[in-house]
């Protein structure tokens, strides 16, 4: 079994209300610890930022759920590779949400000062998540 890393980024859809965060997170968590998946959900009223990691078959059914998930929309894969370890191994499924400290890190990965991932390589997301994991306390 191959281990696989995917990330995505996505907007809240019109249909998305602040309380569904929760929702998802539950869920995720759930799911997610049924089909061994790991990863982190990075969220700031504007964009999902999530990585998934697991096996192939895992990671795809999770994304391919989560492209039919009426909350979500413009998602876009920006990452996807195959891998030989885990970076949230011991994250079900992490949640973080924008801090003073995510905006300065923003910066660092895109040149921006907002979280724009539709513009950021695969790889500056996937640093900025590693750096936000250790930065930031996940909830």
């Amino acid at each position: 079994m191959f281990l696989t890393r995917l990330i995505y980024a996505s907007q809240p859809s019109n249909s998305f209300k602040p309380e569904d965060i929760e929702k998802i997170l539950v869920s995720a968590r759930r799911n997610n610890a049924a089909k061994a998946v790991t990863g982190l959900l990075y969220f700031n009223q504007h964009y999902f930022l999530q990585c998934l990691e697991g096996s192939r078959s895992a990671v795809n059914e999770i994304y391919h759920k989560i492209m039919r998930d009426d909350r979500h929309q413009m998602p876009l894969i920006l990452d996807y590779t195959e891998t030989i370890e885990r970076n949230f191994s011991t994250w079900g499924m992490a949640y973080l949400p924008e801090t003073e400290v995510t905006r300065v890190l923003y910066a660092k990965f895109s040149g921006l000062t907002e979280l724009s991932p539709y513009h950021m390589r695969g790889e500056s997301c996937h640093k900025l998540m590693g750096e936000l994991r250790t930065a930031i306390p996940a909830v």
